[in-house]
């Protein structure tokens, strides 16, 4: 069983930035892809960003620039770093990571972007 524990959100003014940290806990080896998602008030839960193990990533279009994804295999941790915060950012940051074809989820992190 792999338990994620999230840490980093917060409130930040408009061009701030947050670091995000995701921890995945008696996982062991095997973690394939490493992803953070996000929902905001009302609406659908969307992929932010997503990692391999071999590092190779992909983002999505609103945040693709501003956003840098990163993994310490050693750790079993994912990052992600926001720069250029802006309101349409608010939202509940969720890690995900697959290991043996079977997703899991962590409990969520609060970013509020606000001046």
């Amino acid at each position: 069983q792999v338990q994620l524990v999230e840490s980093g959100g917060g409130f930040v003014q408009p061009g701030g930035f947050l670091r995000l940290s995701c921890a995945a806990a008696g996982s062991g080896s095997g973690i394939s892809f490493m992803c953070w998602y996000r929902q905001a008030p009302g609406k659908q839960r969307e992929l932010v960003a997503i990692i391999s193990r071999g590092e190779t990533t992909h983002y999505g279009d609103s945040v693709n620039g501003r956003f840098t994804i990163s993994r310490d295999n050693a750790k079993n941790t994912v990052y992600l770093q926001m720069n250029n915060l802006k309101p349409e950012d608010t939202a509940v940051y969720y890690c995900n990571v697959e290991k043996s074809f079977t997703n899991y989820w962590g409990q969520g992190t609060q970013v509020t972007v606000s001046s």
